[in-house]
């Protein structure tokens, strides 16, 4: 498979990951579905979602692939009223990176970053690697550090 800015930005910070590539089902790109198409554990496979506050503009969240996004908790972790997810038409034009594909790492634009909490619990996690059909397995602490992500509670509870 040819290196995505993910693998690129990775190499050039010297951070190892290896990469798990799998079959894409345009019909299901959720996050639980490659989990499942891998076999590794929901909580280990993160999603990255990409939003728009009211007073801090873009940012990204990372968040375990079987979770959703509690806005009014992100929102107050952020410093914002409210915030909105970005529209998928705006997604490529903004990050670089298409639905299914979406890499917290390797954006047109370093964009404040927020990691779900449980991401610390894991030695490893895996993140998408910037395209379909491929995520990267690496360190959960490396990642973070490398994103300059905070660490947050921002998972909907009645989940």
């Amino acid at each position: 498979m040819n290196k995505t800015n993910a693998m690129r930005r990775l190499d050039a910070a010297k951070i190892n990951y290896r990469v798990c590539e799998y079959e894409v089902d345009e019909n299901d790109l959720s996050g639980v579905h490659i989990a499942d198409s891998i076999g590794i554990p929901y909580e280990k496979v993160f999603k990255t979602i990409v939003v728009k506050g009211d007073k801090t503009g873009h940012m990204v969240f990372c968040i375990p692939c079987h979770k959703e996004i509690d806005l009014k908790a992100a929102a107050a972790v952020t410093g914002n009223k409210k915030i909105e997810p970005v529209h998928v038409k705006d997604l490529l034009s903004l990050t670089g990176y298409i639905r299914g594909g979406c890499s917290p790492v390797g954006m047109k634009k370093k964009f404040p970053t927020y990691f779900d909490k449980s991401a610390e619990q894991h030695r490893e996690i895996t993140i998408s690697a910037g395209v379909r059909g491929a995520q990267l397995w690496l360190s959960s602490e490396e990642l973070i550090k490398y994103t300059e992500a905070k660490l947050v509670e921002v998972t909907a509870k009645n989940d």
